[in-house]
């Protein structure tokens, strides 16, 4: 591609460079002169403009960001994506989901030519309709024919995706202890399961006993169980972790590396999901329990590993509520 000022007689089939006013209104960077803009242009007094002219082997900005999107995009019927323009498309989420991204891929592509740029929400980002997923920009008018090939290559049949709901129906128990806060909390959980199109099929308080959260485990029904216990789950063998084993389920990680949201647990009862959430699931604050909960809903697999790789960026905002403030007085260097 051939970049610069020229003079207005030889500027016809070239890309405008930079927005330009003319007698009646502008004519926008971007725009394939014409003819008639060539002679608004001359009637405004223009002489010279700076255009972008493309070689035999460039692909256009609008056609090569178009292509690159439905590459990435691959078969995915979870996204939509916009019609180009000046070099950009977007990929919106058609409905709630999750966010599914092959990072290695992602980095290979966006190295190929500093031309060609893919950016997205992070890994695992809950989704609400029409929410932007990620765009594509050709910088620069055109891009070499050669390097978008090699980026279409790499994304081969798709690199982002959105997994939507699966699960549609939740029980949430709830455990009360003599002098506890009760249901508090129930409107915050029902609220994140309307966003992700989940119905709160039942809501059922027990003694915060382990034989009574055992009952209560065995008579729900729904697609998944969710547990909020009036006194925090402090270790793998407490009341809501046993009594899970109790109703001959399993737990498969108790403890996350987030925080917010370090006391969750996760395991599963006759193949339904159960998770046991902190206590700062009760707040409509982000926590880690977010990050899980939006994952299972969506059928993303979440194992031990995939909670013991949240914690780089798992230090979520302060809240002004905790007990404990993590923020103490600075030591003075040694």
């Amino acid at each position: 591609m051939k970049f610069g000022p020229v003079d207005l007689a030889d500027a016809q089939g070239a890309v405008l460079a930079h927005s330009v006013a003319v007698t009646k209104g502008r004519l926008r960077k971007g725009r394939v002169l014409s003819g008639q803009d060539i002679a608004a242009l001359a009637q405004a007094g223009v002489q010279e403009v700076i255009v972008a002219r493309l070689d035999t082997t460039d692909v256009g900005e609008n056609d090569a960001a178009a292509a690159l999107a439905q590459a990435v995009s691959g078969q995915a019927t979870g996204l939509d994506v916009t019609a180009p323009f000046t070099g950009r498309v977007n990929l919106l989420a058609k409905a709630a989901g999750v966010v599914e991204l092959d990072v290695a891929a992602l980095d290979r592509i966006n190295s190929i030519d500093p031309m060609i740029t893919i950016a997205t929400v992070p890994p695992f980002q809950q989704m609400a309709a029409g929410g932007m997923v990620a765009t594509i920009k050709i910088i620069s008018y055109a891009v070499e024919a050669a390097s978008l090939k090699q980026a279409v290559k790499t994304a081969g049949t798709g690199v982002i995706r959105l997994a939507r709901t699966v699960m549609r129906s939740a029980s949430l128990i709830i455990t009360e202890i003599p002098g506890g806060v009760g249901d508090k909390g129930r409107q915050a959980i029902e609220t994140r399961l309307m966003a992700l199109n989940v119905n709160l099929s039942e809501v059922v308080v027990v003694a915060h006993e382990r034989d009574a959260l055992k009952s209560a485990l065995l008579q729900t029904s729904s697609d998944m169980v969710l547990i909020l216990t009036g006194s925090a789950t402090s270790d793998l063998y407490d009341v809501a972790p046993e009594a899970l084993r109790a109703a001959g389920g399993q737990v498969a990680r108790f403890g996350m590396p987030v925080d917010p949201g370090n006391l969750l647990f996760i395991g599963d009862l006759a193949e339904r999901p159960v998770i046991g959430l902190p206590g700062c699931a009760r707040s409509p604050a982000l926590n880690g329990a977010d990050w899980v909960l939006s994952r299972v809903i969506c059928g993303v697999p979440v194992t031990s590993a995939d909670i013991a790789g949240m914690g780089v960026g798992g230090l979520l905002k302060e809240i002004p509520t905790r007990p404990q403030p993590r923020r103490g007085k600075a030591r003075p260097a040694r």
